[in-house]
């Protein structure tokens, strides 16, 4: 099982990036996902999360800006960030995340490699 993540780059503030991140392998089923990020010298943190029913829940700093969405395609995943209206403080390091049972039934959380959001002011 991986999750391979991409979409990440250099944009001026007020502009949008799109992440996708792929979920591939030996999987049973997916239950939640989401994206968080970690900027410098700072923790991780939660942007968005969407369940495998789709209810969706954004961090308040995002709310109104940016669209959390999973697609599921012959066997992959594929999970979605739309970020409009980008803000320098935005600047991170964006990971996808996802609750995969695999097809030994174990139950695990998995982590994308990170792909760099850079907002310029």
């Amino acid at each position: 099982v991986q999750l391979q993540a991409s979409g990440g780059g250099l944009v001026q503030a007020g502009g949008s990036l799109r992440l996708s991140c792929a979920a591939s392998g030996n999987i049973d089923s997916i239950n939640d996902m989401a994206w968080y990020r970690q900027a410098p010298g700072k923790q991780r943190e939660l942007v968005a999360a969407i369940t495998s029913d789709g209810r969706i829940n954004y961090d308040d700093s995002v709310k109104g800006r940016f669209t959390i969405s999973r697609d599921n395609a012959k066997n992959t995943v594929y999970l979605q960030l739309q970020m409009n209206s980008l803000k320098p403080e935005g600047t991170a390091v964006y990971y996808c995340n996802a609750r995969i049972i695999d097809s030994g039934l174990r139950v695990r959380d998995y982590w994308g490699q990170g792909t760099l959001v850079t907002v310029s002011s």
